[in-house]
């Protein structure tokens, strides 16, 4: 855990930081020349298809928001409303646009459906221990996310720019890339400063592992649809022989947080299940990766 004493001036520093740095990318800005749609299709397109579609779902993990944090701080809507929100969705659109030019359908987001178990623990979020639980997992999750991210964008990135797609890994990836570590440390900041101010008590924490172990699932990768094709991406971009070192980054956070105590733990075992789940419901198809 990181020694430094992080205050809440701390995080909406890095909040306004955020979105004086990482305004939304134009459209206007992208260069969406391919040289070879169907190349790109063939071993990107399920690809970029996952990742348009959870970027454009970010109005529904706005409600989800809501719905687990009815007493939101200021903070935390500054980031979602005024900066993740706006950059989120003008991924998604960009995306979106790209594949529908490599001759994709548009992607099919969820915007509005929120999920039961959210519903659930959103009924009881009025009481204030069950709302810092849920806001710790919102913040765990987010970490998760974000890192997940950009491990998939870093490796879309070198599989573009060896096809020789100068254009759309420089002006569509890449920018899109730039923008998620820093939704990455504003979750890490968040989460670390709860547990560096004891904000939860311990039960609450003991409260959290038991939640995170149950619920815990790759962005997007809700369906057993879903996490076919989650685990289709990471085939797709090399990351499916790779899931240790995947997880240990995506689990970073609640690892440092959640399992101190638990000495030489590399990887919460329920993300690396989690991951493996993905690849084998992908292999379980008989569906191969494109070459």
């Amino acid at each position: 855990m990181s020694r430094k004493i992080i205050t809440p001036g701390d995080i909406r520093d890095h909040v306004l930081r955020l979105g004086d740095k990482y305004p939304p990318i134009p459209l206007e800005s992208v260069d969406r020349t391919v040289k070879d749609p169907r190349a790109v299709r063939q071993t990107f397109g399920p690809v970029i298809d996952y990742l348009a579609r959870v970027e454009l779902e970010v109005d529904r993990n706005v409600l989800e928001l809501l719905t687990l944090l009815p007493d939101v701080s200021e903070t935390d809507r500054l980031f979602y409303a005024d900066v993740w929100q706006p950059q989120e969705i003008q991924h998604g659109l960009i995306l979106d646009r790209l594949q529908q030019d490599i001759d994709l359908a548009p992607a099919d987001p969820n915007t509005d459906d929120v999920s039961a178990k959210i519903r659930i623990l959103g009924s009881l979020a009025h009481l204030k221990p069950v709302q810092e639980v849920a806001r710790l997992l919102y913040y765990l999750t987010g970490a998760a996310t974000e890192k997940s991210a950009v491990v998939a964008y870093n490796a879309l990135v070198d599989g573009l720019d060896r096809m020789g797609e100068d254009a759309i890994s420089k002006t569509v990836v890449q920018p899109i890339r730039r923008q998620e570590p820093g939704h990455f440390a504003f979750y890490r900041l968040s989460a670390t400063e709860m547990i560096q101010q004891n904000v939860l008590a311990p039960w609450q924490l003991r409260l959290a592992r038991v939640l995170r172990r149950k619920s815990f699932a790759p962005v997007g990768a809700h369906t057993a649809a879903q996490k076919a094709q989650f685990g289709g991406l990471l085939t797709t971009l090399g990351l499916a022989d790779k899931l240790e070192d995947l997880g240990s980054q995506m689990g970073l956070v609640e690892r440092e947080l959640l399992w101190a105590r638990d000495q030489g733990m590399r990887v919460p075992d329920y993300i690396l299940a989690a991951l493996r789940d993905a690849v084998d419901q992908f292999r379980a198809q008989g569906t191969t990766a494109p070459a």
